[in-house]
């Protein structure tokens, strides 16, 4: 391991500890920055401390290895302190391993019915309500954006905002063709139907990460509507804005306000672009990496839901769930979970450590 670094790590967390502690500048905009970046260090620090304390504790019981009576217990705690040390490194090089800078961010999530018709449809209302109950086990906020409902309980498509800590670097394996294979409540046969949703993850972006000119953009309003014609709004305040260099569309109508829709419709419009611009410049990255967990390619199809068998598996990693009930009603984790090892141990190989 490469203790220097490591230990200007430590420096540094320590420096900015002295300056969050600073009374004078409490409550500013420097202090959530540099309390911010303090609390990024803390999970490195924390094991660094526990790494040098084992380390420490495998030198004093090599000095002990010369006195004959202490001989068998000092090389029992050499090799119980060894072992713990490697399960250390392989953390701290995780650790060290350069952060995604979208990972802290508000994630827009998009799922759109694919093929399969009404039970794509269906399905893709299973996801929408699979993301958001995973959401509530993490105190993660919800913010609708625009969900086009069939009017038989499916949507052809949702876009909503998720926010809060970690939200992005958690879901963006979730991007790519989600596949169902089940037997539609319509089908008098009883023969199972494959269906398709995609699902997008964004990450949201601030103003000064995307540029976009006024005369670059066409701006639609329309009157928002609900199945049946519930909540129909009288006025025009559904927003629709292309644009018109990339024909990226996006649209809004859970607000009344058509000033709100506009926001919002904006806001995903910035992640839409900056996901555009983003994945034309990684294209030559993502062609030529190994692991395909975290390409974020729409096209690739990652998981698939077989409702007979009771089973989740993801393509990608080769990782099969048999509790598919509990998967689709939001419990997420050890997927998610895999998914991130999968993606840091393929960063691991092509590492320098």
């Amino acid at each position: 391991m490469n203790t220097t670094k490591l230990q200007s790590i430590k420096d540094k967390y320590l420096e900015l500890a002295t300056k969050a502690a600073d009374t004078n500048i409490v409550g500013t905009t420097e202090w959530t920055r540099i309390v911010k970046e303090q609390a990024s260090l803390e999970p490195l620090v924390t094991v660094y401390d526990e790494y040098t304390k084992v380390m420490a504790d495998i030198d004093g019981a090599k000095e002990l290895l010369a006195d004959p009576e202490m001989t068998e217990l000092a090389q029992l705690e050499i090799q119980q302190n060894q072992e713990r040390v490697q399960q250390l490194e392989q953390q701290l090089k995780i650790l060290l391993l350069p952060k995604d800078p979208d990972d802290d961010k508000n994630t827009i999530v998009e799922i759109r019915a694919g093929a399969g018709g009404d039970e794509a449809a269906l399905f893709a209302s299973v996801l929408l309500r699979m993301y958001k109950m995973y959401a509530d086990t993490r105190r993660w906020k919800i913010e609708d954006i625009d969900i086009s409902d069939t009017g038989i309980g499916g949507i052809k498509e949702a876009v909503f905002i998720i926010k809060g800590q970690g939200v992005y670097g958690t879901l963006k394996y979730e991007s790519g063709v989600h596949r169902v294979q089940r037997v539609p409540a319509t089908e008098t046969q009883g023969r199972v139907h494959t269906s398709t949703v995609t699902v997008a993850v964004l990450p949201e972006v601030e103003d000064v990460e995307v540029e976009i000119l006024d005369k670059d953009l066409r701006i639609d309003t329309y009157r928002s509507g609900g199945a049946g014609g519930q909540h129909v709004n009288k006025t025009e305040s559904a927003i629709r804005i292309t644009h018109l260099p990339t024909g990226l569309v996006v649209q809004c109508q859970d607000e009344k306000s058509q000033i709100k829709n506009r926001d919002k419709a904006m806001r995903a419009l910035k992640s839409k672009l900056y996901d555009f611009y983003k994945s034309q410049a990684d294209k030559e990255y993502a062609d030529n990496r190994k692991s395909q967990v975290g390409t974020g390619d729409r096209s690739e199809r990652i998981r698939t839901y077989n409702y007979s068998q009771g089973r989740v598996t993801d393509h990608r990693i080769g990782l099969t769930i048999y509790a598919l009930e509990d998967f689709v009603n939001g419990d997420l984790s050890k997927m998610l979970d895999a998914l991130a090892m999968a993606d840091q141990t393929a960063k691991l190989e092509n590492s320098d450590f």
